[in-house]
């Protein structure tokens, strides 16, 4: 089973507590980024543990998040000893969340080994509505472990329809006879966000507390591809935006100027505990999304990227360093899926341009959310 801690059940039972009570014991347990218990932080490599009695169980967990590329991928050695993978991962409905990324490598790899992959399906939090997908899909050569296959930054659909679609892309036999089947999500209202559940939302991953920071994660990511903080080490991450050679409240003067809709911007200061500028104020803004339907996050942030680069040239930067697992290619490219938002702010474009070049998407991903649906009917598990 691939699996963490946050697939939970109407109760808030762990999905490896129901099946122990229907006698069903995985031999082994695949966890993602940042472990099967969440704890480690984002890019953080994760040993595979043993059998340990005190989480509950005692089966091993391997991890599909180490220190190279081959550590997120199941090895051979280890399908060989199963019959069934099953996938059952909360996802926060964004391209860069690598969750769906190490499912859909995970399935690969058991259609590869002759195993059937059956996925638990669960709602995307930030809702189904193909009229929110936001963010262009990645050029070819800017494919990596934040987007294996092009796919818009907010995409709108769920893990089950993600896998499904690049599944039948690969012309793979969907279905209970063929290499997926998935159990569908029932009574889920797609045009609606967690928050219409009626259950508390469940942090999948250390820096995603509240369903607000979910809403904003397609855009506040982006903030990792540079020097600003992107609010880690503080108990609003993706929220808070800022650095020591800002000016917080021109920020927020400036981006509400863009036209801002569906959100409140303010400014503040705060000091990360950890991650970048660790021990320093930081003068930002925090963001608060007030209407979800009207806020589109990607243009938001690539907003305030582009303003804070003007306000702080000098300061400014965006991050160098090797960036999940990639190396000869900047973050902010990766995240954006090319190169032209960065080099455009660079040159000083405007907020407005900059959008312009990223968050517009092409009808047929649309297309894509509407027909997700039915192309799931072809893998419905029996």
């Amino acid at each position: 089973m691939l699996t963490h801690q946050a697939a939970v059940d109407r109760q808030g039972r762990q999905t490896l507590e129901v099946l122990e009570e229907l006698g069903i014991v995985p031999r082994l347990v695949f966890a993602p980024e940042h472990g099967f218990d969440a704890v480690a932080q984002a890019e953080e490599a994760v040993s595979s543990v043993a059998g340990d009695a005190t989480r509950g169980f005692s089966v091993d967990v391997i991890s599909l998040y180490g220190k190279t590329k081959e550590d997120l991928t199941p090895s051979s050695e280890k399908l060989a000893e199963i019959d069934v993978l099953l996938i059952d991962l909360a996802d926060v409905g964004s391209r860069y969340y690598t969750y769906v990324w190490t499912a859909l490598l995970a399935a690969r790899a058991a259609e590869a080994a002759k195993v059937h992959t059956v996925v638990l399906d669960r709602p995307n939090p930030i809702s189904g509505d193909p009229n929110l997908v936001e963010g262009s899909p990645q050029l070819a050569e800017f494919l990596s472990f934040v987007g294996l296959e092009a796919l818009p930054i907010r995409h709108s659909l769920t893990v089950g329809e993600i896998l499904a679609h690049f599944f039948e892309l690969a012309g793979s036999a969907l279905g209970p006879e063929g290499a997926l089947s998935v159990v569908p999500v029932r009574g889920w209202e797609r045009l609606r966000s967690a928050e219409a559940w009626r259950r508390p939302f469940v942090p999948p991953s250390p820096n995603m507390p509240t369903l607000e920071t979910a809403l904003v994660y397609p855009g506040a990511c982006l903030i990792e591809g540079t020097n600003l903080s992107e609010g880690r080490g503080t108990t609003t991450p993706f929220q808070l935006v800022g650095a020591p050679f800002l000016d917080g409240r021109e920020l927020a003067r400036r981006l509400r100027e863009t036209g801002l809709l569906g959100a409140w911007v303010r400014p503040v200061s705060f000091r990360p505990s950890f991650e970048k500028h660790a021990g320093a104020v930081c003068n930002g803004v925090m963001l608060h999304v007030t209407n979800p339907s009207m806020f589109r996050p990607v243009a938001t942030y690539l907003s305030l990227v582009a303003i804070a680069r003007q306000l702080a040239p000098e300061a400014f930067a965006f991050r160098d360093t090797p960036y999940e697992f990639e190396s000869d290619r900047p973050a902010f490219d990766l995240l954006t899926g090319s190169d032209k938002a960065r080099a455009a702010i660079l040159q000083g474009a405007p907020a407005e341009d900059v959008v312009a070049l990223v968050a517009p998407v092409e009808s047929r991903w649309k297309s894509l959310v509407l027909e997700a649906e039915v192309r799931l009917g072809k893998c419905v598990a029996a």
